[in-house]
């Protein structure tokens, strides 16, 4: 019985957090936005933790390393996704999925606002170009055009407006 009490009340809260009528006050908090390719089209999204501290300082978000216990979940049950982060700022981040659409209509089961970071490095030799979608930075590093470090850091990058120019309630 304590169990389904406590059950009951943790929604309940979870609930009012998400309501509209949660802040009577309407303020409203204004957060940088950036911009990442998904399968070809772009996505807008904002970064609000980081578990690796000096990137938390780059970017100006939380320093949460909790975050970092994602990646060790129970194979098949991964909590986070990819992102393929350029870090010379040769381009702009590619996610691998997106919400589709983004709110709560979202049918991606796989779309997860935590992304494991994957550093692409083009090779020396290499003309570069923008690559548009994870099958690219998949087939740039077959051909050895880049090589990708995967990383222990864990991002929460939520989408605010998908592909297809969705996006979550109130984001203007």
């Amino acid at each position: 019985m304590r169990l389904f009490c406590l059950i009951t009340v943790s929604l309940s809260l979870l609930a009012a957090c998400a309501s509209p009528f949660f802040d009577v006050g309407r303020s409203e908090t204004v957060v940088p936005v950036s911009r990442a390719w998904v399968e070809g089209k772009i996505v807008e999204y904002i970064t609000t933790d980081v578990s690796d501290r000096a990137m938390a300082r780059m970017t100006g978000t939380n320093h949460v390393p909790s975050l970092a216990f994602a990646v060790k979940s129970a194979p098949g049950q991964s909590l986070v996704e990819r992102v393929y982060k350029f870090p010379d700022g040769e381009q702009i981040s590619i996610f691998q999925s997106a919400p589709d659409p983004a709110g709560s209509e979202n049918r991606d089961g796989s779309y997860s606002p935590l992304w494991r970071v994957v550093m692409v490095r083009w090779n020396d030799a290499v003309p570069r170009r923008e690559l548009k979608s994870e099958e690219e930075v998949l087939a740039a590093e077959e051909s050895k055009e880049v090589s990708l470090e995967v990383t222990d850091i864990v991002v929460n990058c939520p989408i605010t407006r998908s592909g297809d120019g969705r996006s979550l309630r109130g984001v203007r």
